[in-house]
């Protein structure tokens, strides 16, 4: 990393003279400064703020990557990072990856060329090595991911806990052939790999073993669960219970299943995921797991703020609580 003392060098500047300009104290003449803020970006050293409001490079500007701004989500998330971030009088920008770790690359670029001051992640497509080559630009911000070896500050929800509470309700409630629906994949690692797990512990300190067939990858949108619910009654051997991972997934079951006259949730108890306002308009209502959406955007940017006005990066880790709304459809 460059210092101070090699922005000195290479502009035949003083230390003391490049402090003066970097901190902004003290008097400096236009053609020192002009040399002091040349080799600065010869040799990409933003050390703070205040260099970089000397540039004009600073532009309050939090740019913030989803993966997919139709999810809702991901809508609502963005919301409460825009309204907490324009309060404190920032602006955002919004990049949807569409799940693509080269556009996802694309936009970490923009701390770069100083486009955005930060980054607010809300998704990571690309490997934690890839990622973490960009901290030295400004700073970045896990918000809803969460990946074990990374040093940014993350802001999260115990994904695994939901889920395994989900599933612990169904089991409650006499359900032992219980199907499951994932944004991800069903995998060890990778997206969804802690709901996956929560839905595997609950059934295993049940004893009941999982049924492949009953498994159902890369589920986001209504449609998507009623083409769900549809497979289900192709089956020979039907789940009695569905957990989804989205309100979005569930709400298509619950619209399709009464297509078909299949009682929810007699026939079918049927779970959601968010507590989005749509599990509390449909009929049944959705028993599903709240998540605080709102108070999570907001720690996001209350971080990276803090990150940008300190012109630090900080590890740390805040995990907020979710909640088991019980409603009608189980």
């Amino acid at each position: 990393m460059p210092t101070i003392k090699d922005v000195a060098q290479l502009s035949g500047i003083s230390k003391t003279t490049v402090s003066r300009v970097i901190n902004n104290k003290g008097y400096v003449s236009e053609e020192k400064k002009a040399l002091v803020l040349k080799a600065m970006e010869e040799l990409e050293y933003y050390p703070n703020l205040a260099a970089r409001r000397l540039r004009g490079q600073l532009t309050t500007t939090i740019g913030v990557i989803v993966p997919k701004i139709t999810n809702p989500f991901f809508s609502y998330l963005v919301d409460a990072i825009e309204e907490a971030a324009y309060e404190k009088g920032y602006q955002v920008l919004i990049f949807q990856s569409n799940e693509d770790p080269k556009k996802e690359l694309t936009f970490l670029n923009l701390l770069k060329t100083k486009q955005v001051d930060g980054v607010i992640m809300t998704s990571v497509e690309n490997d934690w090595t890839k990622v973490k080559s960009f901290i030295k630009h400004g700073p970045i911000v896990f918000c809803n991911v969460y990946i074990e070896k990374s040093t940014v500050p993350t802001v999260r929800l115990n994904q695994y806990q939901g889920t395994y509470d989900g599933i612990k309700h169904l089991i409650e409630r006499g359900h032992r052939k219980i199907a499951y629906c994932t944004g991800g994949f069903f995998k060890k690692e990778g997206k969804g790999k802690e709901r996956n797990q929560g839905y595997q512990k609950a059934l295993e300190e049940a004893g009941i073993s999982i049924n492949l067939n009953w498994i159902f990858v890369n589920q986001h949108s209504i449609e998507d669960g009623k083409q769900v619910l549809r497979k289900i009654l192709e089956m020979e051997e039907k789940p009695t219970a569905v957990f989804t991972g989205s309100d979005e997934v569930a709400s298509g079951m619950v619209a399709e299943a009464s297509v078909h006259g299949i009682r929810i949730p007699d026939d079918l108890a049927i779970m959601g995921f968010d507590d989005q306002p749509i599990a509390r308009v449909v009929s049944p209502k959705l028993t599903t797991i709240k998540q605080p959406v709102d108070r999570l955007g907001e720690k996001a940017v209350e971080i990276i703020i803090d990150e940008l006005n300190n012109a630090q990066s900080l590890d740390q880790y805040y995990e907020l609580p979710i909640e088991l709304i019980i409603r009608q459809s189980t």
